[in-house]
Formats: structure tokens, C-alpha cells, sequence
């Protein structure tokens, strides 16, 4: 089959193109095979092309970029259930395999795509969502009436927490973004106050301002080093943060641990790729009980900011990289 390879193993976005002799991939017990209509781009596949991927791959990984799909399935392995047919169409999660014409998943990752949602909006939706499921419900543990700060708002996992939080009952949602015009997109997803980070007001501040000093019980971020004292400074008494990536660095300087202590603040990270199948599953299913209803009456919508041909992944890479994009960029197999 084709499927995009990297040229030399890494390298930059110029250094993947569309490889014609890729191995077909083997259809096991419990297993779904689907032919791929479109797939989302993520920033872990930048870090996998330039092979400085932060965690250890599962070997379910493969040496094919990307985790999630929108296509039709095309093959059913042993001892799959009745849950899916030959020429459904769905979309799903998968722990790598993605930039191609063909996947296998397992069908715990697996799920139908619904009427009102196209190709390209399904497969910009599971890794962003099931990201956000478990920042704000299975780890973050929001309660309805709770305040709410999630940063890098305009990004897929951004967008879909401030409207995950919106559906949950949050009673005010603070969010960063890097343009006036992000910041616009944030409040008509859901947010109340969105504070764009490139006119230097302080995030904090507004927080402080806004709350009468509280501080908010739920933090949900994906900026890590440069937003943490600022954090520390926006969490309320018996608060949660939960950290989701580091774009701007893990490594923090300055930390005082005191500030945890004083503020009694629940300090938790996750990931998702490196969870096993099992737990990938349950996610799923989260989605399924919370978010799909939402999808199919349009309350919850998935933000496409670009499409491109797979013919043209480079450049779909180096819009990812920019950090122009306001949503989900999507490739659609040609």
C-alpha cells in the first residue's frame, strides 16, 4: 500500500513524502481493517518525524506516523463482536499507522460515524477529544459550578476542552490564545474570558480581577514551563492542574514547592498514547456517553482550520509548526 514515510528515518517536514511500497497491514483476532479517507495531524508527529518522540512507542506504534482516521472499514478479524460491518464508516484512535491508504485498530478504538459529520471533521475529532475527556472529566474531575482555565485554547485539544467544559457545567471558563481572532474563535466555542498572551496582559491578573481573588478550581495545560508560576498564581485553594504537554519546556525554573502546599493544589499530568488498549476503550466509551450526543445536535462541533492532499503533508506539516493554525488540520488520502 502508500502510506507517507520519512525520508532517511527523520527529518524535517520536506523529508516526508508519499512511499508507494509500504507492507500491507495484518488484520488480527479482534482487530478492524479500514481503508483511510482522511487522517488529523497532531504536534506528537512532528516529534516522531524528527525521532524525539518524549515516550516510549508501544509496538503497536509501527514506524507510520499519525493516531487518528476517518475511513471505511474494509475487514473484520476473528472473533470481532457485531459492532461493525463491512462498508461502515467510521472514525477512530489508533497508536500509530495513520498516514496511510490502510489501518488495523482494535475495535475498542473504533466508532461509527455519525450523519451530520463529515470525513474530514471525524478524523480531526478522537485524539483531541479523548485528550479532553480525560484533562477535564476522568483526571482534571470537573464539577459542575467549577471555574475553569485551559490553555492554548484555539489548538484541537483547546477547543475541545473549553466545549467539554461547557457541557459539563463549568460556571465560567478562563483561556489563553495568541491572536484576536483565536481569542474570538474560544468565546464562540464556549469560553468567557479569553486573554490573548501576545499583547503581554497577564493571565493571572485577569484571573485575580475576575474571581475576586479565588483563583480557579480547574487547570488544564498544555504550555508547561513559561506558564507555570503564573498557574500557581491563578489556582484557587484545593485546586487541580492538569498537565497535558510542555510546548514551551518541562523544565521549570525557580519552583517552590510551597506553593503547592499553601494552596493544597492537586498538581497531575497524563498522556494517552501510552495508555494500553483497555483504558483507550473506556475512553472511547466516555466519548461515546458525553460527547457524541453533543456532535449529532451540533452543540459540540469539530473546527477544521485546513485541508490539504496527502500529496502535500509538508506543507500541511509546516502550517502545525508555525502555530498559525486556529483548529484542526486534516490530510484526506487521494
Amino acid at each position: 500500500m502508500r502510506a507517507i514515510s520519512v525520508r532517511n528515518g527523520k527529518g524535517d517536514a520536506d523529508a516526508l513524502f508519499v512511499d508507494s511500497n509500504v507492507p500491507d497491514p495484518i488484520l488480527g483476532p479482534r482487530k478492524i481493517l479500514v481503508k483511510i479517507h482522511s487522517f488529523g495531524l497532531n504536534r506528537m508527529d512532528i516529534m516522531q518525524r524528527e525521532d524525539r518522540y518524549p515516550y516510549p512507542l508501544l509496538p503497536e506504534s509501527g514506524n507510520i506516523i499519525g493516531v487518528e482516521f476517518s475511513g471505511i472499514v474494509e475487514g473484520k478479524g476473528d472473533d470481532c463482536s457485531d459492532g461493525f460491518s463491512l462498508g461502515d464508516q467510521v472514525f477512530g484512535l489508533a497508536y500509530g499507522g495513520a498516514y496511510a491508504e490502510r489501518i488495523v485498530v482494535s475495535e475498542k478504538m473504533l466508532m461509527h460515524l455519525p450523519s451530520n459529520l463529515s470525513f474530514l471533521e471525524a478524523a480531526g475529532a478522537p485524539e483531541t477529544f479523548f485528550t479532553a475527556i480525560q484533562a477535564i472529566f476522568l483526571v482534571g474531575d470537573l464539577q459542575p459550578g467549577q471555574t475553569v482555565l485551559i490553555h492554548a485554547g484555539a489548538s484541537g485539544v483547546g477547543q475541545s476542552a473549553i466545549q467539554l467544559a461547557k457541557v459539563g457545567g463549568a460556571s465560567k471558563i478562563f483561556t489563553t490564545a495568541g491572536s484576536q481572532e483565536k481569542c474570538d474563535l474560544c468565546k464562540s466555542l464556549g469560553a468567557d474570558t479569553a486573554v490573548n498572551y501576545r499583547t503581554r496582559e497577564d493571565f493571572a491578573e485577569v484571573i485575580e480581577r475576575e474571581t475576586n481573588g479565588r483563583g480557579v478550581d480547574l487547570i488544564v495545560d498544555l504550555v508547561g514551563r513559561n506558564y507555570f508560576h503564573q498557574n500557581m498564581r491563578s489556582a484557587a485553594m484545593d485546586s487541580r492542574m492538569v498537565i497535558v504537554a510542555a510546548m514551551s519546556g518541562s523544565k521549570v525554573d525557580d519552583f517552590d514547592i510551597r506553593s503547592l502546599i499553601n494552596k493544597r493544589i492537586w498538581l497531575m499530568a497524563t498522556t494517552l498514547r501510552t495508555r494500553d488498549a483497555e483504558y483507550q476503550g473506556r475512553v472511547r466509551d466516555t466519548f461515546l456517553e458525553k460527547v457524541m450526543p453533543h456532535l449529532v445536535s451540533g452543540e459540540i462541533r469539530v473546527t477544521v482550520d485546513k485541508v490539504y492532499s496527502w500529496n502535500e503533508v509538508s506543507e500541511a506539516h509546516k502550517r502545525l509548526e508555525s502555530n498559525v493554525n486556529a483548529g484542526k488540520i486534516i490530510c484526506r488520502v487521494d
